[in-house]
């Protein structure tokens, strides 16, 4: 297929647009074909660059260094079945809700999911993005055999201005039996692993979220309320001839309640950084890969549901110019048929609601209907103040 790509000149948009989504090749064809530049489809708007200078870098603030540093949480105490009262699980339990509330992201090591199965993880998203374009063409919007299996490129191409740089494979969760029949077989296995070695932290955290909320059980429907459906997104960054022109992913927070993040080593997701009194700073912080460690990051599900204690942080991936880069979110959702709205526990001691009920499958609707654009989805579920 290699020769077939080179020979294209890309000089014409539809080019492009044949090469990437008509044919499914995504953007690592581009990215294979020794471009000079990008084509004009991912040039982004100046305001959506990632510029140097709102890039934060803790030297420039030594006062406040600390500050200015996505915290790194050490798991262990919470892992050990040690008691809830112990100084040091609350300690550590204390330290995710604070970073919940101030950051809406945060690093955790220690965390209980076998680093064998990250490393497998991430060799399996190389192994799928490898593939011969006409093996990976099965799963595009119009052959794959499920809306749960999709391979897709940038974001929603179909709405946005300008194009991201990036390949995705996303994989909807119903069941181990649909998984196995309808996943690729090249990753099939270790996105299960991964997803169901990753449950004990996912609960651990939910029960440490929760207790700061008020809420001390969490029974089968809260449960399900606040983790009741999984998807994972395979994620290909390929190397980019012009990464100052474009970006892996434009601003945005999740629509879950919470997402673990597997990176690899090479880094570029950045964070916005909060402001004084909670709101989205002007500058962007980047959340370097530590080996082993997982990113944990609130979903807005989770802000809607705290009434706003806990925070959806703005984030965004920066394009590379000399590493392809992988990585690897599990998106804990509500279900699609469950009703979001401030906790009951939260509002019981008087606190007026700032969030509506929303049907969460609206709420994800609303969220893929538009192109990338910061926290604005949120919006949707806020309560109109007359």
């Amino acid at each position: 297929m290699a020769p077939t790509i080179i020979s294209i000149t890309l000089e014409d948009s539809t080019d492009v647009t044949d090469l990437v989504l008509k044919q499914g090749h995504g953007v690592k064809a581009l990215s294979e074909m020794g471009l000079k530049s990008i084509p004009q489809q991912y040039i982004q708007p100046l305001e959506e660059r990632l510029l140097i200078s709102k890039i934060i870098m803790p030297q420039q603030h030594q006062q406040q260094q600390q500050s200015m540093i996505i915290p790194i949480i050490d798991m262990s105490q919470l892992l050990d079945g040690h008691d809830d009262d112990d100084d040091q699980v609350l300690m550590v339990a204390n330290s995710i809700c604070d970073a919940a509330e101030k950051w809406g992201f945060f690093q955790v090591v220690n965390h209980g999911v076998p680093l064998q199965v990250l490393e497998n993880v991430k060799k399996a998203t190389h192994g799928f993005f490898g593939m011969p374009p006409e093996e990976k063409r099965k799963y595009s919007k119009e052959n794959s055999p499920s809306n749960n299996v999709r391979l897709t490129t940038s974001f929603i191409p179909q709405v946005e201005k300008a194009l991201e740089w990036k390949d995705y494979l996303s994989l909807f969760y119903v069941s181990d039996d649909e998984a196995e029949a309808l996943w690729p077989p090249i990753c099939k296995d270790q996105v299960l692993e991964y997803m169901k070695s990753s449950k004990t932290l996912s609960n651990r955290l939910v029960q440490v979220l929760m207790k700061r909320l008020n809420v001390h059980e969490i029974d089968e429907t809260k449960q399900s309320l606040l983790m009741g459906s999984l998807r994972a997104n395979l994620n290909y960054y390929p190397i980019c001839p012009n990464p100052e022109l474009t970006v892996g992913v434009g601003r945005h927070s999740d629509v879950s309640t919470f997402t673990i993040l597997l990176q690899d080593d090479v880094g570029g997701l950045y964070v916005r950084g909060m402001d004084a009194g909670g709101g989205g700073g002007d500058g962007w912080i980047h959340i370097p890969p530590i080996d082993g460690a997982l990113v944990i990051n609130i979903g807005d599900a989770l802000q809607i549901m705290s009434n706003g204690r806990y925070k959806s942080a703005e984030h965004r991936v920066a394009a590379n110019g000399t590493k392809n880069r992988i990585s690897v979110p599990l998106f804990i959702n509500p279900r699609p048929q469950d009703i979001i709205g401030p906790l009951p526990e939260v509002l019981a001691r008087g606190e007026k609601p700032i969030y509506k009920q929303v049907l969460y499958s609206d709420y994800v609707k609303h969220f893929y209907r538009k192109a990338h654009d910061g926290k604005k989805t949120i919006e949707f579920a806020k309560i109109t103040q007359n």
